[in-house]
């Protein structure tokens, strides 16, 4: 269990560090004008070698994550994945000279109190294997994502990213399910299990989602959607059919510890929340924290 904490808050660190170098890039990196779901928006960034470098990092933290949902329950990574954002908004402050207030501080300082909290009370990862039907299932809902996200991106422009936002935070929840319900890495187990597809499928939807609703709507909105989505669908999923639990009698210190940890995450979502750019400017460039929760 010690492992998968350190592999956890490691992810977060570099999932967080990798949104700084992103949301540079993404500063220099020309706004679309178009609607929607737009994958040329990756291409763009990835001329941008700090968006590149970010990727690196991103990857790392994947690797870490894996390692971490394999030895600990969904909802203790769920929200030590949520802490991206404070990891985000230390790290900015120097690199990008950017000032945290004081309530942004507070909001760190709650994060940090909830995932102690987490670590005090996480039991072990339950050992429910999942059922085929559950297999299916999430491969049906990392399908649904794809057509969702598309549907969503001709929304209004806040619910437009709202919905995105959500979408991405359940693509990134399929992932978190996924890895759970994969057991075996061999080349017959990975191809016959339905919760292979999911993984890439949903990885891949969620990454273009968040990246499309950064783009088009509030930071804010977008990214509190997503830790709505990766956090609160994935905890339910592995409380009730993969068999996490809690230390014994120490499940309301697991909630408090889980609730405080989310919701510093959605105080630290208006964190580089861009201010509105002059009449005869164009659309404001992303903020600091653009980025914040982008994986792969």
């Amino acid at each position: 269990m010690l492992l998968g904490m350190i592999c956890a808050l490691a992810s977060a660190v570099c999932f967080g560090t990798a949104s700084v170098f992103q949301a540079v890039a993404a500063r220099d990196t020309p706004t679309g004008t178009g609607s929607g779901v737009d994958a040329r928006l990756l291409l763009r960034v990835l001329t941008q070698w700090r968006y590149l470098l970010g990727l690196a990092l991103d990857g790392l933290g994947f690797l870490l994550e894996l390692v971490a949902l394999r030895t600990l329950p969904i909802y203790t990574v769920g929200a030590a994945l949520a802490a991206t954002l404070a990891v985000t908004a230390v790290v900015a402050a120097p690199v990008l000279g950017v000032r945290l207030r004081r309530a942004e501080w507070g909001a760190v300082a709650v994060v940090c109190g909830g995932l102690a909290l987490l670590a005090l009370s996480s039991g072990a990862e339950g050992h429910r294997a999942g059922t085929p039907a559950l297999r299916i299932g999430v491969l049906v809902c990392a399908l649904a994502l794809l057509a969702g996200g598309a549907l969503a991106g001709r929304l209004p422009d806040r619910a437009r990213a709202a919905a995105l936002g959500l979408g991405a935070g359940f693509g990134f929840g399929v992932v978190e399910v996924a890895v759970r319900l994969i057991d075996g890495f061999g080349p017959a187990d990975l191809l016959a299990n339905p919760a292979s597809y999911a993984l890439l499928i949903g990885g891949a939807a969620a990454f273009l989602l968040l990246t499309a609703a950064l783009q088009r709507g509030a930071v804010t909105t977008a990214t509190a959607g997503m830790v709505i989505g990766e956090t609160l669908g994935p905890a339910v999923v592995g409380v009730a059919w993969l068999g996490d639990r809690t230390r014994e009698g120490l499940a309301p210190l697991a909630v408090a510890g889980f609730a405080l940890a989310v919701a510093g995450a959605l105080a630290l979502a208006r964190f580089g929340e861009a201010p509105a750019a002059h009449p005869a400017e164009p659309a404001a460039e992303p903020g600091p924290a653009p980025l914040a929760a982008e994986r792969p």
